[in-house]
């Protein structure tokens, strides 16, 4: 999903953006890490923001959680359909079958599909989600890191379908144009980082809650940049930056760039990557509800959501964060054919926004920890720290830059670029909706059920 449209921002210092995004993800995850040490709650960034800074800003903390879940439900979603009529096109030996993801009310029809299937496996119970996760996203693996090293050793006999030496001017961000380019392509390299905190959500379910979920995020940043890195060098190297035919520079396949590389890599296994991007976008769109589901349950516990919890599961919240997607997409769909490209970008800015808030409640929660011992400085103060700093930059200069209705996909809503219009209507809505919950329900925003501490900080 972020492959192509890095590509076309950047050019040839792909892996170098990506690089600098898996940054402020591997110091954030640190912070988060921490915080998980101390505090294991499902509500995660909700609730670790209002113990550091109040109710009022961990309310939005909580809101960030569950847009930027709810905008990548419909962006997963919209990847699947895409790949499953490709895959079918394949299988049948009609092209033209492929075409049918851009008859909208099939798309939006085929979305909602797989939106209710994730759905189902979701409101089921934990174990069937594990058990699911383990095929799906081994399967995965096994065939993207395939990929990338065929294309790799392709590139190295000479068999490519474009040759490309790796150049260290690759890794070097420096040599990216100008800034805006730069925070563009960093905005688009955290989508595809984010989610590892999808472990920490399901922190009280764990065994020795206090590490394990803490350690698999951090794990989690480390493997995805290892594989995308290979990946990513492998398609430059195969079939370079070039705006013709399979070249990642080529506008016509930048939304698809894996089923446009998949027959020249893998020949007659092409069809195992088309399988795969499914097989990934179905397991991702599944554990995705894993996140807003116990958020939602969070807040509705502590009473800043209005979401019975009278049976202790979230059960009710996956539905409420299906239902919401499904909305989400539809609306978006009908507005924008480029629904894909203009997400990704709304996701970035969605992402600084709750992942910086919640590395300063890290920053702030441990202030009686900073100078204690070098870990403390480090993982405590500086890498949250620092981390935070880099999101929150991200988020300004991405704000300022989507005004432009060239931004993203060109999409525009009165003279707004659509990707601005979406992150700052989002931040608004909930802004709103937090008016109306304290009007309603005052109790947590009084204090009452979740009120701020740094006690455990203190005692530790």
């Amino acid at each position: 999903g972020a492959l192509g449209p890095t590509a076309s921002e950047v050019g040839a210092q792909v892996p170098a953006i990506f690089a600098v995004g898996f940054i402020p993800m591997l110091l954030v995850a640190l912070g988060y890490r921490e915080l998980n040490l101390y505090m294991p709650d499902s509500g995660t960034s909700f609730t670790w923001a209002t113990r550091a800074f109040g109710p009022w800003v961990g309310w939005m903390a909580g809101w960030g959680v569950i847009v930027a879940t709810v905008v990548v439900l419909s962006n997963i979603a919209a990847i699947a359909v895409d790949f499953f009529y490709l895959m079918l096109a394949q299988v049948l030996g009609r092209p033209d079958v492929a075409g049918l993801t851009d008859v909208l009310p099939v798309n939006i029809a085929t979305c909602l599909v797989f939106i209710a299937l994730a759905t189902l496996v979701s409101y089921r119970d934990m174990q069937t989600t594990q058990r699911l996760q383990y095929a799906l996203v081994s399967f995965q693996l096994v065939v993207f890191v395939g990929f990338g090293l065929v294309a790799l050793v392709r590139w190295l006999t000479g068999t490519a379908w474009n040759p490309t030496p790796i150049q260290l001017d690759w890794f070097n961000p420096l040599a990216v144009p100008d800034a805006s380019t730069f925070i563009a392509g960093v905005s688009l390299s955290l989508f595809i980082y984010w989610g590892w905190d999808v472990s920490l959500t399901v922190n009280e379910e764990v065994e020795d809650s206090g590490r394990t979920p803490g350690r698999a995020a951090v794990l989690t940043v480390l493997a995805i940049v290892s594989v995308y890195i290979v990946v990513t060098l492998g398609s430059m190297t195969f079939a370079g930056l070039g705006e013709e035919g399979i070249g990642l520079g080529n506008p016509a396949i930048q939304e698809n760039v894996f089923f446009a590389l998949s027959e020249p890599v893998l020949g007659p296994f092409a069809i195992l990557m088309s399988l795969t991007v499914l097989t990934s976008s179905a397991a991702s769109l599944q554990s995705t509800f894993v996140s807003p589901s116990r958020t939602l349950l969070a807040m509705g516990h502590y009473r800043a959501m209005p979401i019975s919890p009278r049976f202790y599961t979230p059960g009710n919240a996956t539905i409420v964060s299906a239902l919401s997607a499904a909305t989400f997409y539809t609306m978006l769909r009908l507005v924008s054919t480029t629904v894909l490209w203009d997400t990704v970008q709304t996701l970035g800015a969605m992402i600084a926004f709750y992942y910086g808030l919640t590395a300063f409640a890290a920053v702030w929660y441990f202030r009686g920890h900073w100078f204690r011992s070098p870990r403390d400085f480090l993982f405590r103060l500086l890498a949250p720290g620092l981390g935070g700093t880099i999101l929150a930059a991200i988020l300004v200069m991405t704000l300022k830059d989507s005004m432009d209705p060239a931004y993203g996909s060109g999409s525009q809503i009165l003279g707004f670029g659509l990707v601005f219009v979406l992150t700052v209507g989002l931040i608004a809505l909930g802004l709103v909706l937090m008016v109306i919950q304290r009007l309603l329900d005052p109790v947590f925003f009084r204090g009452e059920v979740l009120a701020v501490s740094d006690a455990v900080a203190d005692d530790a």
